[in-house]
Parts: structure tokens; sequence; C-alpha cells
């Protein structure tokens, strides 16, 4: 970005995370351009007092009340003057910020929600990270967006591909996916994956929540979801294959059979980047790609016997209204059952599906709304493990 340029003030949600620290990989490339405004975090005290210590952003936060007063005696004690906030409000206080320019919405799951949408209420520029908010929330974020003039900026790396390709004559979007650590694997053997083969990702470097959407197929279903509210298209105009290699992170289709894509060493900066400085583009400190290393591009279908997830979510957008949030509610506990050993790899889906059935949807018409469900679901599908676990 060019030197006569103010700095962007950014605040970054969710900074202790893989996709935060990689924002700040970003930012400390280009010093002229960007300033840490905010920084918060979940429960990491130590990770964010070491980027506190680092950035000396003017705000940081965290939702719980007593890992923020230790945060605050460590800050004052080292004698820095940035103020650290407390609770779920103050993340949507920094979100919204009159200082700040940019808001970096990495928080994972339906607790980013609130946050995402005060910035974009805002007006701010949103680099969406936390897919969940326009899972959840698809209508209600798009409709803030076009009130307060907001631009949402996708950074999951498949939805920022298609940003770079789609233009006018659009056919199609075609997101593709890894295909996680089972790509191969048996339908049989799916029952035996413990929380460490699943979040073993053969390509990225992610959360184990994250990672084990990655696994089940669930993580493209939620991707579906957020590409139509993205990008405005209908669900059937949107199309998943397996591409193991993650360098080909997304295809645009056209009406006159052309195909767009856009490439790049499976990295996050790469994303980041381009959202930071879009429309320009900067130094994301990654790798470049070797085409010539590149032995093979392969494209493949998915299994919907092994992975019924991502129909999962197809049928919960043709549902619409809250329907897509009793999806994510239920993915989110039985994930979390799963990574505590409480229920098998196999009954992630299970839980969603029979939570789906579960918990009929409403108008998703305004936030209350959409927690209710959520609330709703996250407690149907705690009912749902709690009998599986005494079977």
């Amino acid at each position: 970005m060019t030197s006569n340029h103010r700095r962007q003030r950014v605040c970054i949600l969710g900074s202790t995370g893989s996709i935060g620290t990689s924002t700040l990989d970003v930012v400390a490339l280009h010093p002229d351009a960007f300033e840490v405004f905010a920084l918060t975090g979940q429960r990491r005290v130590d990770d964010l007092f070491a980027q506190i210590v680092r950035w000396r952003p003017r705000y940081a936060a965290l939702p719980d009340t007593a890992a923020a007063n230790e945060l605050g005696a460590r800050v004052k004690a080292a004698g820095i003057a940035t103020e650290v906030l407390a609770g779920a409000k103050a993340l949507e206080e920094l979100a919204s910020h009159p200082d700040v320019d940019q808001v970096m919405a990495a928080i994972v799951g339906a607790a980013g929600l609130a946050s995402t949408l005060a910035a974009v209420r805002a007006g701010k520029r949103v680099l969406l990270a936390n897919k969940e908010a326009l899972v959840m929330a698809g209508p209600l974020v798009t409709a803030a967006a076009r009130a307060s003039g907001a631009q949402i900026l996708p950074v999951d790396s498949e939805h920022n591909a298609v940003f770079q390709c789609i233009g006018r004559g659009l056919r199609k979007i075609i997101l593709t996916a890894s295909g996680g650590p089972f790509r191969s694997a048996s339908a049989e053997s799916l029952g035996s994956v413990t929380p460490e083969q699943a979040c073993a990702h053969p390509n990225w470097v992610m959360g184990r929540k994250i990672s084990v959407d990655s696994a089940t197929m669930m993580n493209k279903g939620l991707e579906v979801i957020e590409a139509r509210w993205l990008f405005d298209v209908a669900p059937e105009r949107i199309e998943v294959l397996i591409h193991p290699q993650s360098i080909v992170h997304s295809l645009v289709e056209y009406q006159d059979g052309s195909m767009i894509a856009q490439l790049s060493n499976p990295d996050m900066r790469v994303p980041i980047a381009y959202a930071l400085a879009y429309p320009e583009r900067i130094a994301s400190g990654a790798r470049p790609l070797d085409l010539a290393a590149v032995k093979g591009l392969a494209f493949e279908r998915l299994d919907p016997q092994r992975f019924p997830c991502l129909e999962f979510a197809y049928a919960a957008l043709r549902a619409g209204g809250t329907a897509p949030a009793v999806l994510n509610a239920a993915n989110e506990v039985a994930v979390e059952a799963f990574l505590s050993r409480r229920i098998r790899f196999t009954a992630i889906a299970a839980v969603i599906e029979d939570t789906l059935d579960a918990v009929a949807p409403t108008p998703a018409s305004s936030l209350a709304a959409i927690l209710e469900a959520d609330e709703t679901a996250r407690r149907k599908g705690l009912e749902r493990i709690a009998l599986r676990e005494a079977a």
C-alpha cells in the first residue's frame, strides 16, 4: 500500500487462534500500512499477553472476567498502556469502535456471531473468517451490511478464491475440499477414528474443531451456506469437489463454458493479505507456488454415504429460517463430544441428523430468534449425546 495512506487500524477478534496469528504475521510485514488497534482472545491468557507485549494495542479483551482481570494485572505490572476489557459485550464494543477501520472476525463458532454482526452494523470492513456468522444469520448479516455500507470480505481460502475469480455471466461456483484425513478411508474404519487422527489434517494447520469439521466434511457444508450469502447464489449453483492437493482453492464456471480458478500453496496468509489490502495486493509471506513441482491436480466427487454432513448442510439451507443455526449448533456440541471421547466419530453425523429432525425451523427474523434456536438445538443435541453415552 502506498505510503501516503493513513495506517489502517485493525481489530482482531480471536487473535490467539491460527487465523489471528497469521493475520499478525501479515501485518508485521507491512508496519506502515496497518496498526493493531485491538486484540481479543478466549482462554489463552499467556498467548494474548505475549501479543500485547509485541504489538502494544490500545485495547485487549477477554470474555471471561477472571481471565481479563488476570491479564489486566499482568499488563499493568509490565508498564504497558493497553486497556484490558472484560465480557462478551466488550468484544462487540471493540468490533464497532469508531476508530477501527478493519475487523478480522476469527472467533470460531457461534461465539463469534454477535461481535461480527456488531462490526457489520457499524459499517466496518469485515474480514470474515468466522463462517458461522453467515451460516446462522446470513439474511440478517447481509441486510445489516446493505444498511450500514459495511464491506464483507471472505477470508476462508475457498471463498476468497471465489471472490478473486467471480464476474458477470456466472453459471456455477465450485468449492474445493482436500478430503481431509479420511478421504480414502472405508466407511467401516470411520467408527474407530480417534480425535488425534481426525485433527491430523494432511494440508492445513487448523484448530481442533475446524479440523474435525474438515474430516466430516461439515466444514464444506458450512462453506456452501456461507457462499450462498456471500455471493447471492442459489444452492443448486454451488458444487463441491474433492481436490487432495489443496492448490486450487475454488473455481468459478461461466456461461460460456470457461472456468477461472485461484491457485496458491495452502497458506492462510494468502487470503488474509488479499482481504487486508483489497483492492491492492501485498506480500503475504507465503511461499510462492512452483507449478513445475506440482505433479498433478486431481479432482473427484464426494461419497455421500461416507460423508453425509454435506447433504445435511444443503438440506438446512433449503429449509431456510433457523435450520442452518440448528445445524451449526448440533455440529458444535457433537464435535465437542467427539473431541472429549464421549461419542464416536460416526456419531457426529447421527447427532446432527437427529437434532435437525427434532427442532423445526422458525423464521430467522432477529438475532434473538437465531440465538433461541441455537440454544434449543444445543439442548436437543446434548440429549442425544447423553442417550448414546448411556447405550
